[in-house]
């Protein structure tokens, strides 16, 4: 028997941080001035690194449970959701995006609940790691969204970055990844389910 907390354990509770975060995220971003949204970013970006660090502990100690299974994935979701739709009303992102972005993880979700009930399961490919990475690196950029003069973290009159045109261009690559990853769990459900 194990010597941790079937939900009280370590990776658990820095995967409950991470939805913690969501609430402050959100009333930051209900006021979105330059230092609300870069504090949002940083917060954002705090949690979105836990997600490695739960994972990596729940192996590395052996204690993959069934609540974090459940739990792990979905604060990612809250996360990213949350973010997206906090920043549509300013115009930082286009609503048919985040569209197809939500009606993705629904999708997914779902296929994954029903194969799941059926003893099969679908791993998840690169193509959905790499989406979630360019997926992180958009959000921050379209958070931070203010002009910024630096280069390397020093201040530089001469280097002005404009970070949502940043955070476009990563989100555009992450979106056609979204689609992509999508397209591609659902040709392999089908293949699996068609067996």
């Amino acid at each position: 028997m194990s010597q941790y907390h079937p939900i009280l354990n370590p990776p658990n509770i820095i995967t409950l941080f991470r939805i913690a975060c969501i609430p402050l995220m959100v009333l930051l971003l209900m006021s979105p001035s330059r230092e609300t949204c870069f504090w949002a970013a940083w917060i954002f970006a705090l949690a979105s690194a836990t997600d490695w660090l739960d994972g990596h502990l729940a192996r590395r100690m052996g204690i993959v449970t069934v609540f974090g299974k459940f739990l792990d994935p979905i604060a990612d979701k809250l996360i990213v959701m949350a973010a997206l739709i906090m920043i549509l009303p300013y115009d930082r992102v286009p609503a048919w995006m985040v569209f197809v972005v939500l009606a993705r993880e629904i999708v997914i979700t779902g296929l994954r609940s029903i194969a799941s009930s059926e003893g099969i399961v679908i791993h998840a490919s690169d193509l959905g790691k790499y989406k979630t990475i360019f997926q992180l690196v958009a959000i921050i950029g379209l958070l931070l969204h203010f002009d910024y003069n630096w280069f390397f973290g020093i201040a530089h009159p001469l280097v002005t970055v404009n970070m949502h045109n940043a955070g476009m261009f990563f989100f555009w690559i992450a979106f056609g990844l979204t689609v992509w990853s999508g397209l591609d769990y659902l040709y392999r459900f089908v293949r699996v389910i068609s067996r």
